[in-house]
């Protein structure tokens, strides 16, 4: 820290040369982390919600009520687009993973109850690592599920795994790595029998399958309409648009929402109360994301959605006319891989990368990955060209490697 501060045009000059180095949020050349809308007049809405907000913390209920009325609002709203039922009950957290981990924490506490000393969690191996982190922080144990031919979590493996430590069964909706769905129906029925928990992860999916079945395609079962599913994650700072870091963590049972919840009151200064890892919360994330579920609103997102769907349907016919290269399994949205038996997908990815593609590299299988959002419907004709010309005419990988963050 310099003795007496800087001009704050100096200042501002250092960020937009830092910022200038690194990728462009908004240029569509990014395949997730960010996902652009591609609506200025809702970024323009999301911009001067954001600067109300900016000093705000969400941490007190009863000094900032018309903001936790919103957060309220929010999770309401989010539950209705995945028919949880009345009574259940949930909260906003700063991110998918957080969600996730507040889910397991819940799960741990019902598994110790029943006398189960290290709980575990059964995931599919596509599963994000937030089940993992979740284990390391909270003594709990990942057991992972194989992976079918589809590249969906193994039925019959999953069957298998099963036991008295089981504290929550994973299903991924769509997950991550591939954009494929588990079968959730199969799954929640396992964890049902046994008296473990369901957790479906639609942190990626939770915005996009609701419309995706309003646009009329075939969606398989994997929200609270089905029997055995007790916990859904959902981020509205992915396909519901809003800036980082909102999430959704929802539970079919209140009980269970109030085991998310930590209260404290012995020390001087009365009862302390957090259903988050966070204590002090922005206020920003939750303003914002309320903004973006009222202005869109039911009409918004499948609007958005069909115009998703067309990028998505165009870039993915591409990639199937690739020679040698296909798509993993049956991914059901915006998010799919490609695998190839017979190219080298890292040396396509760094003639990508040299065109200023940002693509992601998968490890199983070895691949490329893609998130497309909407904005890259401005760019999607660009982006085809490239990647058949980096199919076409690539030289030897320079072995960068597989990185999510």
């Amino acid at each position: 820290m310099e003795a007496h501060g800087r001009p704050a045009a100096d200042v501002l000059a250092e960020i937009d040369r830092r910022q200038a180095l690194e990728p462009d949020v908004h240029g569509a050349r990014l395949f997730g982390l960010v996902y652009p809308s591609g609506d200025h007049a809702l970024e323009e809405l999301v911009t001067a919600v954001n600067n109300r907000y900016l000093f705000g913390n969400a941490l007190n209920p009863f000094k900032f009520s018309e903001l936790a009325a919103m957060e309220q609002d929010v999770v309401a709203i989010t539950g209705s687009l995945v028919h949880l039922p009345e009574g259940g009950g949930g909260s906003l957290t700063s991110g998918g993973t957080e969600s996730i981990l507040m889910s397991m924490l819940v799960n741990r506490e019902r598994a110790r109850e029943r006398g189960v000393e290290v709980p575990q969690i059964l995931a599919p191996e596509s599963a994000h690592p937030a089940y993992a982190k979740a284990a390391h922080y909270f003594g709990m144990e990942v057991v992972r599920i194989p992976l079918d031919a589809h590249w969906r979590a193994d039925v019959d493996a999953a069957r298998s795994l099963v036991s008295e430590r089981t504290a929550v069964i994973v299903a991924s909706a769509f997950n991550y790595p591939h954009g494929v769905m588990d079968p959730v129906v199969d799954l929640a029925a396992f964890a049902a029998e046994h008296g473990a928990g369901c957790h479906v992860d639609a942190c990626i999916g939770g915005f996009v399958l609701p419309f995706l079945e309003r646009c009329g395609r075939d969606v398989p079962p994997w929200d609270f309409r089905v029997p055995g599913v007790t916990e859904i994650s959902a981020d509205v700072h992915k396909y519901g648009y809003a800036p980082k870091g909102a999430s959704v963590v929802l539970h079919r049972d209140s009980d269970w929402f109030l085991r998310q919840v930590f209260m404290y009151e012995q020390w001087g200064s009365g009862l302390y109360g957090s259903p988050g890892v966070a204590g002090a919360r922005p206020a920003a994330p939750i303003a914002t994301a309320w903004a973006v579920l009222q202005h869109l609103g039911v009409d918004g997102y499948v609007r958005i959605m069909r115009g998703l769907l067309d990028t998505v349907d165009q870039v993915r016919g591409a990639i199937d006319a690739l020679a040698g290269v296909e798509i993993v399994g049956d991914p059901i949205g915006p998010v799919m891989a490609m695998r190839s038996d017979t190219l080298d997908l890292y040396a396509v990815g760094d003639v990508m990368d040299d065109r200023g593609w940002h693509l992601n590299r998968n490890t199983d299988p070895r691949g490329l990955h893609l998130m497309l959002s909407p904005a890259h419907a401005n760019v999607r004709d660009e982006l085809v060209a490239d990647l058949r010309d980096a199919v076409a005419n690539h030289g030897e990988s320079r072995g960068k490697q597989a990185r999510y963050s």
